[in-house]
């Protein structure tokens, strides 16, 4: 999908716009902003979209401020863009009809913690690692993880996953309920604190993956978990990478108790030494985490030990260390950045495909084989435990040929997914960069659903416009 442009509308350009701006400005004081580097930061995420301006950032500080703005938008025709910290992939955030970007960073509290119920209710703001430092001391913790310090409001509006989704599961295991703003400015309790319900439509996960095209998420409610006795991290090396994804089949098929398992191939290793400055062997490489009791951490470390080393792993090695432990994760999760760093002035187009776990192998090793072949500098990494996998290309986008070539190379990793079964997004999103595959995924009659159900939640079509279901 080519890079996209702000776009001129007449249904989202009225001559009310720069009246309702100019509203919100005297409704919202010392809550707004329209200086040209706020809004320069509020135009895109860390994608390799072009960015799209809005035309205001409104901070909103309560639901009640999200609701009087929506309410304003409404009134005068104005797009709302929800922005958490701007860390998604697939151009979620750009105002690509300008508008307000509502940015909801200041709503950022744990409002409410049952350790005897195992759950916690925090505003959208909330930052992953902020909500973890906070949960500490209850000997508690939740465990979605995707890399980056991304806001649980973002992680709920992208469906977002990561490295411990074969354990624990996604957000969208995850997700009790929700407090939503409708583009009207009602404000909707999704569900309740129940682990089950068989209430109604489930508005819950209606609204869990929308990226902001239906309403804005000022509230969750999250399952959590207790903190495991014990924690033990693990490498092993693998020559050839088929043989590494085998052998997570193995482990995942024989119900071996990991929590996670992460694929470097030998260049993102690479590309993590220099870095982070690491010292990994610089072959294909497995990270495994294993959570529980001490006894039960040494029982399934050593017998995935003994699955890998069946499957033709070396150098297996674990340890239940903090310190080791954290070095190893963080280099994992500063691995796009460091594969970015290898080209100076580059950017990342990032993709993330998922298949049934049956078929992983054969993807990735064709996957593979296609990187050769197509002259481009993209080293894989994947939360294989799940199926999902991720190539980070390392391209300038304004090469137009090497754009072409990128793009091209994704549209074949996309059909051979799609061919196996599986998706074109595992956890990133469609945003703009993935709609004409979520028509070719699900098919003309589903995605009319969707277009459907956001006419009915959002009819003058204000809410992120251009995302998901716009035409093409």
């Amino acid at each position: 999908m080519s890079r996209t442009m702000r776009l001129d509308s007449t249904k989202h350009r009225s001559i009310n716009r720069e009246v309702g701006v100019k509203e919100i400005e005297q409704q919202f004081k010392g809550k707004t902003s329209r200086g040209s580097d706020i809004l320069a930061q509020h135009s895109h995420d860390e994608s390799f979209h072009l960015p799209s301006q809005p035309d205001i950032v409104v901070y909103a500080e309560s639901t009640d401020d999200v609701s009087e703005c929506l309410a304003i938008c409404t009134r005068h025709q104005l797009p709302v863009i929800p922005f958490g910290v701007g860390t998604s992939l697939e151009g979620h955030v750009n105002a690509l009809h300008g508008g307000v970007s509502l940015d909801m960073s200041r709503m950022n509290r744990l409002l409410r913690i049952s350790a005897d119920d195992l759950d916690c209710t925090v505003q959208a703001g909330i930052l992953r690692k902020q909500l973890a430092k906070e949960l500490v001391s209850h000997g508690l913790f939740f465990p979605v993880d995707p890399g980056a310090d991304a806001t649980i409001g973002g992680m709920t509006a992208t469906g977002a996953s990561g490295t411990t989704t074969v354990k624990y599961g996604a957000m969208r295991e995850l997700v009790l309920s929700m407090k939503v703003v409708l583009p009207n400015g009602t404000v909707i309790e999704t569900g309740r604190r129940a682990r089950k319900t068989s209430a109604g439509y489930d508005l819950t996960h209606l609204f869990l993956g929308s990226e902001g095209t239906l309403g804005v998420i000022t509230e969750v409610t999250l399952r959590l978990f207790g903190i495991p006795e014990a924690t033990a991290a693990a490498t092993v090396q693998f020559n050839d990478l088929h043989s590494a994804v085998s052998a997570v089949i193995a482990i995942i098929q024989l119900g071996v108790g990991v929590a996670r398992v992460e694929l470097l191939d030998k260049a993102a290793v690479k590309s993590v030494n220099t870095y982070s400055k690491t010292v990994l062997p610089e072959q294909n490489m497995l990270l495994l985490e294993f959570h529980g009791s001490k006894e039960v951490v040494d029982h399934e470390a050593k017998l995935a030990g003994a699955i890998l080393a069946d499957h033709g792993g070396t150098g297996f090695t674990f340890s239940t260390d903090q310190a080791e432990r954290t070095v190893l994760w963080q280099a994992r999760h500063d691995a796009a950045w460091a594969i970015r760093a290898q080209r100076a002035g580059a950017q990342i187009f990032v993709t993330d495909v998922c298949v049934p776990i049956s078929r992983l192998a054969d993807c990735i090793t064709q996957t593979h084989a296609d990187i050769a072949v197509s002259s481009i500098f993209g080293p894989i990494i994947g939360h294989v435990g799940d199926g999902n996998f991720h190539v980070i290309v390392v391209v300038r986008p304004d090469d137009v040929e090497e754009m072409h070539n990128v793009e091209s190379f994704n549209e074949r990793l996309i059909t051979r997914a799609l061919e196996m079964g599986g998706t074109c997004t595992g956890e990133h999103g469609i945003g703009v960069g993935k709609i004409p595959y979520l028509l070719r995924e699900l098919g003309p009659d589903a995605v009319a659903l969707m277009r459907a159900i956001k006419q009915a939640v959002d009819p003058m079509g204000l809410m992120n416009p251009g995302k998901i279901v716009a035409k093409i």
